[in-house]
């Protein structure tokens, strides 16, 4: 079973490897097995169609921005330090390729195309960051340790759009230095200074 488990997660890491570089679209069963070494049956064996593949990755993925996102609370309790330590996750992400770009954000730029299983999946990913969010924003107020003039929801919506928007800036320019030169600002407006 642990031999069928792991051809599984190959299927996905190479989808997901796949999707970063280029997009929904951008590969296919024939891609993948070639890649992983297996058959385009074998594929089918495990995810019956591409929407269920690209399905379970972005539900596996968001399984894993949630354990993420529950580590960061339970290991950083200063809201402030969350929001900093969430950007550098993804600035370390960016800068050694590991992961240079949130697949939701990705799939969410190809919203007219996406299945509606696939669409389901990336907007729950949303909705989820957003209410995380949304809360360590509201926390950072109550705590004296977050400033904005706008509501928490309002804040965080434009910090996750600021964050996304960095990482499509940083892949633009080919140069992984731009995140941190567009959200550095960001948590310098919203950080009070003790």
């Amino acid at each position: 079973m642990s031999n069928t488990s792991s051809t599984a997660d190959d299927i996905l890491a190479c989808a997901r490897t796949l999707i970063i570089a280029g997009g929904y679209n951008g590969f296919s069963y024939a891609d993948v097995a070639e890649i992983v070494g297996i058959r385009k049956p074998s594929i089918h064996h495990h995810f019956a169609s591409k929407v269920d593949l690209v399905r379970t990755l972005v539900s596996r993925y968001r399984e894993e921005a949630q354990a993420g996102l529950s580590a960061l609370e339970r290991n950083i309790p200063d809201p402030a330090e969350q929001l900093k330590s969430y950007i550098a996750y993804w600035e370390t992400c960016i800068k050694d390729a590991t992961a240079p770009f949130c697949v939701c954000a990705l799939l969410a730029s190809e919203f007219p195309i996406l299945p509606e299983d696939v669409a389901v999946e990336v907007r729950a990913h949303f909705r989820a960051l957003a209410s995380w969010l949304t809360s360590v924003m509201e926390r950072g107020k109550r705590q004296g340790r977050l400033q904005f003039s706008s509501t928490a929801r309002v804040e965080a919506e434009g910090f996750m759009a600021t964050v996304h928007g960095a990482m499509l800036s940083a892949r633009a320019y080919g140069d992984p230095k731009i995140f941190g030169t567009i959200t550095r600002p960001l948590l310098d407006r919203l950080s009070l200074r003790h």
